[in-house]
C-alpha cells in the first residue's frame, strides 16, 4: 500500500499544498506535479548537479530529497530567478559568455552560482570552482562557466550601484 502525505511548500514565492507519496522525490514533485521542468534529472545519485535548487537558502540536489522532506520549506528553482522578458544577470552572463552548449547542466550551475553570489558577491576563480565542483558539464570545459559567473558578479554589483 502506498502511503501519501499532504505537504505545504513555497516554490518561487508561490504556496502549494499537495498530496504526495512517501517515496516521491523532490525533483519529481517539481517537474511532474508542479510542471517546473527547468530542474533537470541527470543521474539520481547526486553526482551531476543538474537537479540543484535552493531550499531555505541552501543549495541541495533535489534528486536525493524526498518531497515530504520539503514540507514547510521555501524552494527556489531556475524558473524563480528570471523571466522570458528579463533574464537574471546570471542567465544573461551565461548567454553572453557562451557558458552553455547543450544546456542540460545550466540550471543546476546557475542555481549553485546564484547561491554563491548571494553569500559572496565578488568570488575568486578558486571560490567559483569550489562552488560548482558538485556540478558536471560535459560540453563547455568549465572555463566559460567560470567566466560567466565572474561577469555576473560584475553585472550584479553594477545593478546594486544604480
Amino acid at each position: 500500500m502506498k502511503k501519501s502525505h499532504v505537504i505545504n511548500i513555497n516554490v518561487n514565492g508561490k504556496d502549494y499544498t499537495v498530496t504526495v507519496e512517501s517515496r516521491l522525490l523532490l525533483v519529481d514533485l517539481l517537474r511532474r506535479v508542479l510542471g517546473l521542468t527547468g530542474t533537470h534529472v541527470g543521474c539520481d545519485t547526486t553526482q551531476c548537479g543538474a537537479c540543484t535548487i535552493i531550499m531555505d537558502g541552501m543549495t541541495v540536489k533535489s534528486c536525493t530529497i524526498l518531497a515530504v522532506q520539503a514540507d514547510g520549506r521555501k524552494i527556489l528553482t531556475i524558473e524563480g530567478i528570471g523571466s522570458e522578458n528579463k533574464l537574471h544577470p546570471l542567465q544573461q552572463a551565461f548567454h553572453e559568455k557562451l557558458a552553455l552548449q547543450c544546456g542540460y547542466c545550466t540550471p543546476g550551475m546557475i542555481m549553485n552560482a546564484y547561491a554563491l553570489l548571494l553569500n559572496n558577491p565578488n568570488p575568486t576563480k578558486e571560490e567559483i570552482r569550489r562552488a560548482i565542483s558538485g556540478n558536471l558539464c560535459r560540453c563547455t570545459g568549465y572555463w566559460p562557466i567560470i567566466e560567466a559567473i565572474e561577469y555576473a558578479s560584475k553585472l550584479l554589483s553594477k545593478n546594486l550601484e544604480k
